[in-house]
């Protein structure tokens, strides 16, 4: 990266470490920083839209729509987080490529199944073959989107339907003696109401999709555990001009410390939001709100 990183054999300490934590593979490293991160701010609010409905759909007098909203629950909540990431990403790039596949191929003939492979046309690949890098890396990052929010959706609808059930049923019942419809009294005082009973539980859920970010790895995409596992592992000088022993545990300290960093910050902004959720509000948080502020 710079002319005197030319020979790191000649470089002090200093310089060694300097040229080594710039090269181009540690910005990759760096770069999954901000992947994770990007990966959290899309798939909070995906989940959560998964959450919604699926709530909406556990509550609905529609049977078969409440059963297909607590079916969802139930199965995803009943299944190893593991099992889901692995059978998804498989099942939808399969689904993308067979529905592409009977577009662009309908005169193909030979089975798509042979045993265990999945056989498509090359035109029907998703992505395709000559696509360039980025192309690929989006469908990994889209797939790892969809997966998460079916995952973490499943756990967030839980925890709306049990906000939705906390919201007292005499407020419900005077919004509908006042002649509110019941979309009405859904959106104007259901919804606004079920937030400050559901955030405790969304708080933790905040919480364990970070944590589970690492899953990432399993999905095939170089995530920071894929770096740092990389990174720390023994490089001899026939390999790298950077050789070093096994330094994995320092760069797995580094991500330890990273996500504890970020779960602060995530619970401070959490707690100023739930103090300003309950402001006004006939719960317990509210009560002590207002008794703080009399004192």
């Amino acid at each position: 990266m710079f002319s005197y990183c030319a020979d790191p054999s000649t470089l002090d300490t200093f310089w060694w470490f300097s040229c080594y934590l710039t090269n181009g593979v540690h910005m990759s490293f760096y770069k999954s920083f901000l992947l994770v991160l990007a990966l959290l701010a899309v798939t909070a609010p995906v989940a959560l839209a998964f959450g919604f409905f699926g709530a909406m759909s556990a509550r609905s007098h529609i049977a078969p729509l409440s059963w297909l909203g607590k079916g969802y629950i139930a199965i995803v909540r009943g299944v190893p987080d593991i099992a889901f990431f692995l059978f998804f990403v498989i099942a939808l790039d399969q689904s993308f490529e067979l529905v592409k596949h009977s577009i662009v191929c309908p005169d193909w003939t030979d089975p798509i199944r042979k045993g265990n492979d999945f056989l498509v046309c090359p035109q029907a690949k998703v992505p395709l073959g000559t696509s360039p890098e980025y192309v690929h890396q989006l469908y990994g990052f889209m797939l790892a989107v969809i997966t998460f929010a079916i995952v973490f959706g499943a756990f967030a609808a839980n925890v709306l339907f049990g906000g939705m059930r906390a919201v007292p049923h005499a407020q419900l019942e005077t919004a509908e003696a006042y002649g509110m419809t019941r979309r009405q009294t859904f959106w104007r005082i259901l919804v606004p109401q079920m937030w400050v009973y559901a955030l405790p539980g969304l708080s933790n859920l905040w919480m364990v999709l970070i944590k589970a970010t690492p899953l990432l790895f399993l999905l095939g995409i170089e995530d920071i555990v894929y770096w740092a596992r990389e990174l720390g592992g023994t490089k001899t000088s026939k390999f790298s001009a950077y050789p070093h022993p096994d330094w994995r545990m320092w760069y797995f300290l580094f991500l330890l410390v990273f996500y504890l960093s970020f779960t602060k910050v995530s619970e401070i902004v959490l707690e100023r939001l739930m103090r300003r959720l309950n402001k006004g509000q006939a719960t317990a948080g509210g009560e002590a709100l207002r008794k703080e502020a009399a004192a």
